[in-house]
C-alpha cells in the first residue's frame, strides 16, 4: 500500500503544489520562494522519513505570509489524504529534539479534531528576512488541514533559529511515530470506531 498524495492550490496570492509519500527515505525537493521555509521543510521531510516535492510561487514581494500560510494548508491536506482511513496507525506520536541550546517537544494525535498549542520562549521577530510569527501561522493551518492535535513545548532555548529548527524536526519525528502501522491495531485506534 502506497501512502501518498498530490495536492495543488491556486489563489490570486499563491500557487502551491505538494507531492508526498509518507513511507519514503527522506528525499526532498523544496522550492517555495521563502528561503527559511525551504530550510525548515527540507529538514521536516528528511527527519520524517517521507519523500516530498513542495513547490510554491507566491506574493513574496509583499511579504512571506500568504505563501507560508498556504504551505501549511496544502501540506496538511496532502498528509491527511495520504493517510486515508488511518486504519492500523499508532495515532499518537511524541518526540524530543535538541538543537544546540534549544530543546523542543512535539506531541501529536491524528484524532481528526484539529488543535494547536504552542509554548516557547520569546522569539526574535525575524530570522534573516523571515517573520517568526509565521511559524504559528504555518503550524495552525497545517494542524487544521491535517486534522491533527499538535502540542509544541520548548522549555528553553536562546537562539531563535535553533528553536524553530528543533520544532520542525520534532514535529517530523512525532508524525513519523504516529503514522506507523501497528499490526496489533485492528481498524482505527479509537473506542468510538472512528476518528473524529
Amino acid at each position: 500500500m502506497t501512502r501518498s498524495a498530490k495536492i495543488t492550490r491556486t489563489t490570486s496570492e499563491t500557487q502551491v503544489a505538494v507531492e508526498i509519500n509518507l513511507d519514503g527515505e527522506g528525499q526532498a525537493k523544496i522550492e517555495t520562494g521563502v528561503p527559511f521555509m525551504d530550510h525548515m521543510l527540507d529538514l521536516f521531510i528528511k527527519h520524517g522519513l517521507m519523500d516530498g516535492t513542495i513547490v510554491a510561487n507566491g506574493d513574496t514581494h509583499i511579504d512571506d505570509h500568504h505563501t507560508t500560510e498556504d504551505l501549511g494548508i496544502v501540506l496538511g491536506q496532502a498528509i491527511r489524504e495520504a493517510l486515508g482511513d488511518k486504519k492500523g496507525i499508532k495515532r499518537y506520536g511524541n518526540a524530543f529534539v535538541p538543537m544546540d541550546d534549544a530543546l523542543a517537544q512535539v506531541v501529536v494525535d491524528f484524532s481528526n479534531r484539529p488543535h494547536l498549542e504552542i509554548r516557547t520562549p520569546d522569539l526574535k521577530q525575524k530570522v534573516g528576512t523571515f517573520d517568526t510569527e509565521l511559524v504559528h501561522e504555518f503550524l495552525w493551518k497545517f494542524a487544521l488541514e491535517a486534522r491533527m492535535n499538535v502540542h509544541v513545548i520548548v522549555p528553553y532555548g536562546h537562539n531563535t533559529h535553533h528553536i524553530i529548527e528543533a520544532i520542525f524536526k520534532a514535529l517530523a519525528r512525532a508524525i513519523d511515530m504516529a503514522i506507523q502501522i501497528d499490526p496489533r491495531v485492528k481498524g482505527v485506534p479509537s473506542t468510538k470506531g472512528l476518528l473524529g
